[in-house]
């Protein structure tokens, strides 16, 4: 009978540890699960922002119902940036589209040809579905005004953007951010068109 206690006493000694080992492991992977979340969670409320992309007007570099991930920090908007514009206008939602021109600059349109000039030079646009030969209401040449940029889908026929009165000249204010890269469809992570 002792032996058999003794047995039984070593099991159960030997059976406490593993418990709490057990349960240490996974007080562990829920703990660095938690950090995790968190950490994503203020990276993407503070340093970045998730857009989705609505309509084609940004066509073949951009698809309906992309999802990217927009910096909204540190943020220096360039000439050839796609960005995403909370600006009020007549749409009531914000745009996704690319900035052709910054302040300063001074954009011509050839609508015939389908050229786009900055300052006195072609743009050599690889980004864009079809040469611009959609005209809106404004007249070019124009120069945009300091703290404003010039911005146009890559779809070029079939954007609403700075080429029409609608649209204009965007306030660097209303610029939520620099797409950064595309969250969604995975695996194409990059901004290159996809045509």
């Amino acid at each position: 009978m002792r032996k058999t206690e003794q047995f039984q006493v070593s099991y159960s000694e030997l059976a406490a540890p593993r418990a709490v080992r057990g349960w240490g492991f996974l007080y562990e992977w829920l703990d660095s699960l938690v950090y995790a979340f968190l950490t994503i969670l203020l990276v993407f409320t503070f340093a970045f922002r998730v857009v989705g992309v609505s309509g084609e007007s940004m066509v073949p570099t951009l698809q309906n119902g992309d999802w990217l991930a927009v910096r909204a920090v540190n943020m220096t908007v360039e000439r050839g940036d796609i960005v995403v514009i909370t600006q009020p206008n007549e749409l009531h939602e914000p745009i996704i589209k690319r900035v052709i021109a910054l302040g300063g600059d001074t954009v011509d349109i050839d609508f015939t040809s389908g050229t786009v000039t900055v300052n006195g030079e072609v743009l050599s646009e690889p980004y864009i579905a079809e040469p611009t030969h959609r005209q809106f209401d404004l007249t070019f040449p124009l120069t945009v005004p300091q703290g404003f940029v010039f911005a146009m889908g890559d779809n070029r026929n079939n954007s609403l953007d700075s080429r029409s009165s609608t649209i204009g000249f965007v306030d660097e204010r209303y610029i939520l951010g620099v797409a950064e890269f595309r969250l969604f469809p995975v695996g194409e992570w990059g901004l290159e068109p996809n045509a």
